[in-house]
């Protein structure tokens, strides 16, 4: 063989190995935050996986990228946090699966954002981060010797700066302990399993909430990311018709509401993945466990583990809401979601925003 085909042959296997470890990117927040819910509630893992596994395949092959495709955080963290049941969840992601196929068939999220207004996703954000602390810190005090074992692990992972695989770890660990109290799960065919949908007013304050960040951070950012990342021109009304579409589909199959996150598109990157290849590789990989994803498995996931998880993907989530142009207002919303609701905080914010825009259209200086 050549030298010329050897470098070729070499240089090829290791574009193949960046693309199966930048796969890993992407499950980062997904595998923490199925697991939680699969804990905490009746959630039937084996469809949820399998239906990420086929849209990473979907949007992989659809938009030739190593597009992201993660739970809706807000409607998740409320769900995992308590303020949702699990019908109002599915419930609020149709909801929000709707608006987001009328926007951006509409082509009108640019118009949208400007309303919002970056701090008050920010704020959203910071709202669902609260939430999940208080939740985490009660798990976590189940049993708080695995706890601290799983918060060095954690922290052992930030130490040796790969902050973001801390999450993953913790998940690793205790699927671990499951594993060793259960044994390995038999082969099963992942059957969905729909809770009754209940439409009411957290419903709609939910998916009000969900939307503030999907528009934000899932369509706007993660087209900006295509192009400064990939050189790629993907506009955010695409963005939201996809995710409108593959949460419609989705929801009534037993799956999760899911949108496109910037910060998964972002790990990818940074993990290695370039192509598509990588939204392959994770597909199969979620199908595959699908098989295995059996309810005793879920059940044996020790609380406590799941507490020091929730925080671990509480923090990730914070740092990222406190990246405002307007802190004071961020941090505002992100308490008033705390101790009423994120629907009021949202709202709320949503009015402030306005009439400082308003004031400052006017020529006085905003705050």
């Amino acid at each position: 063989m050549a030298a010329e085909e050897v470098f070729e042959a070499a240089s090829g296997r290791a574009r193949l190995r960046s693309e199966l470890t930048g796969a890993l990117g992407d499950s980062i927040t997904v595998i923490p935050i199925v697991a939680a819910l699969g804990a905490l509630s009746h959630l039937a893992l084996g469809p949820v996986l399998a239906l990420f596994g086929v849209f990473q395949i979907v949007w992989g092959l659809r938009y030739r990228l190593p597009l992201s495709v993660e739970p809706m955080k807000a409607l998740a963290g409320l769900a995992i946090a308590g303020s949702l049941s699990m019908g109002e969840f599915a419930a609020a992601g149709l909801l929000a699966g709707a608006t987001l196929l009328v926007l951006g068939r509409g082509r009108v999220l640019g118009r949208v954002e400007a309303l919002v207004g970056q701090p008050v996703v920010r704020g959203v954000q910071l709202g669902v981060a609260l939430l999940l602390v208080r939740t985490g810190l009660r798990l976590a005090g189940a049993d708080l010797h695995v706890a601290v074992v799983a918060g060095v692990l954690a922290l052992g992972a930030v130490a040796l700066g790969y902050p973001r695989a801390s999450a993953l770890l913790v998940t690793a660990l205790g699927a671990g302990v499951a594993l060793r109290a259960t044994g390995v799960p038999a082969l099963s065919v992942p059957t969905p399993v729909v809770p009754p949908l209940a439409f009411d007013g957290r419903t709609v304050s939910a998916a009000l909430a969900q939307l503030a960040m999907t528009v934000g951070n899932a369509a706007i950012a993660t087209s900006l990311l295509c192009a400064d990342l990939f050189d790629a021109e993907v506009p955010a009304d695409d963005l939201a018709t996809s995710m409108g579409v593959m949460t419609l589909v989705s929801v009534p199959l037993g799956g999760l509401p899911m949108c496109h996150g910037s910060g998964g598109l972002a790990g990818k990157y940074a993990f290695g993945a370039r192509t598509y290849l990588a939204n392959l590789a994770l597909g199969a990989l979620y199908l595959g466990v699908a098989l295995v994803a059996g309810t005793g498995l879920v059940a044996a996931f020790p609380m406590a583990v799941l507490g020091v998880l929730l925080l671990a993907v509480a923090g990730g989530l914070g740092r990222t809401a406190l990246r405002s142009d307007r802190r004071w207002l961020t941090v505002g919303v992100g308490l008033v979601a705390l101790v009423a609701d994120v629907g009021v905080a949202f709202v709320v914010g949503v009015a402030v925003h306005l009439a400082l825009s308003r004031w400052a259209s006017r020529g006085s200086p905003s705050p």
